[in-house]
């Protein structure tokens, strides 16, 4: 990833970070790291470390975490703690939705994917992990990056209940979002 932001900052092109360190805060404390595909969904990419430099990520929830599948947070509208959590998930960001960049990466453990409405060129803020291989969204949700660190602190994160993985109560948080090198 980096000689790739290095030829891209060759040809005058803008940098591109290359990963996220989420700090985790609730019932799982830790720190997940996750290295961002930039030349599979350099789009996708742009808008995720654009809003964690600007600090929209940091306190957002974990809001649907089902057990044996994935955790999805990154709803920075509805996604704070003290607003209606009824809403967390509904909402992304004041940037423009995002036109669907799939690739042929697997979504297994710890592939991070962007979470979209019905529309393939919905995707916006909100993103999941996945705690287990879920080869049936393949190529049809945007990849943008693996969990290179905190596989552990992902499998502590607080599950949610039902068949839509809402978490109930107090759900876990990104603490602090930055992007690194």
């Amino acid at each position: 990833m980096r000689k790739f932001a290095f030829v891209l900052a060759l040809l005058g092109a803008p940098a591109y970070a290359s990963g996220l360190k989420i700090e985790v805060a609730g019932e799982a404390n830790g720190v997940i790291e996750i290295d961002l595909l930039e030349d599979v969904a350099p789009g996708h990419v742009t808008q995720i470390t654009s809003l964690a430099a600007d600090g929209k990520y940091d306190g957002v929830v974990f809001h649907r975490v089902i057990e044996g599948f994935m955790a999805q947070t990154g709803d920075v509208k509805f996604g704070v703690p003290g607003g209606d959590m009824r809403m967390a998930g509904m909402g992304g960001s004041d940037l423009p939705d995002l036109k669907a960049e799939f690739s042929d990466i697997s979504f297994e453990r710890g592939v991070v994917g962007m979470a979209r409405s019905q529309d393939p060129n919905s995707a916006n803020s909100q993103f999941f992990i996945m705690f287990a291989p879920g080869t049936f969204l393949d190529g049809q949700y945007t990849v943008v990056g693996k969990v290179t660190s905190g596989l552990d602190v992902l499998d502590a994160i607080k599950r949610g209940e039902g068949r839509n993985g809402s978490v109930i109560g107090e759900p876990d948080r990104m603490e602090k979002v930055t992007v690194i090198d």
